[in-house]
């Protein structure tokens, strides 16, 4: 059976993982498959689950923030901020939901802060208008 490379890579570490047989991700167009000898792929995954499966093994499961996937002379190369693995659907799928959780109160809470400032700076700009 042919394999390839998988190598992961995030903000803090990089992994490798070797004779992976298939991988299964999302992007904005779709679900698609990747098995060792495909054509030259670079793609954006979405937020989400993918899969690979080494040789006859069980499925793993990555949670994805999004990330870039290359595909290359059997190498499949995956950049994201960070990643999950796991081989239990039901703990990495609560694990992502969780992630997803607060990923979205930071984002609330950057948006709050955000718009604090711009009303602060409206304010001194108006009371520097006032002043002249």
């Amino acid at each position: 059976m042919k394999h390839f490379t998988l190598q992961l890579m995030d903000g803090a570490h990089t992994k490798q993982i070797e004779s992976v047989t298939s991988f299964v991700g999302e992007d904005a167009s779709g679900r698609f498959g990747i098995l060792a000898d495909h054509a030259h792929l670079m793609t954006a995954l979405i937020f989400g689950l993918a899969r690979f499966r080494c040789g006859e093994a069980p499925w793993q499961y990555l949670a994805l923030p999004g990330a870039i996937l290359s595909f290359k002379d059997n190498k499949l190369s995956i950049s994201t901020r960070r990643y999950l693995i796991d081989k239990n659907y039901e703990r990495i799928s609560a694990a992502l939901k969780e992630q997803l959780v607060t990923e979205e109160r930071e984002l609330h809470v950057m948006k709050q802060n955000i718009h604090h400032m711009e009303e602060d700076i409206l304010r001194r700009l108006w009371e520097m208008s006032r002043k002249r």
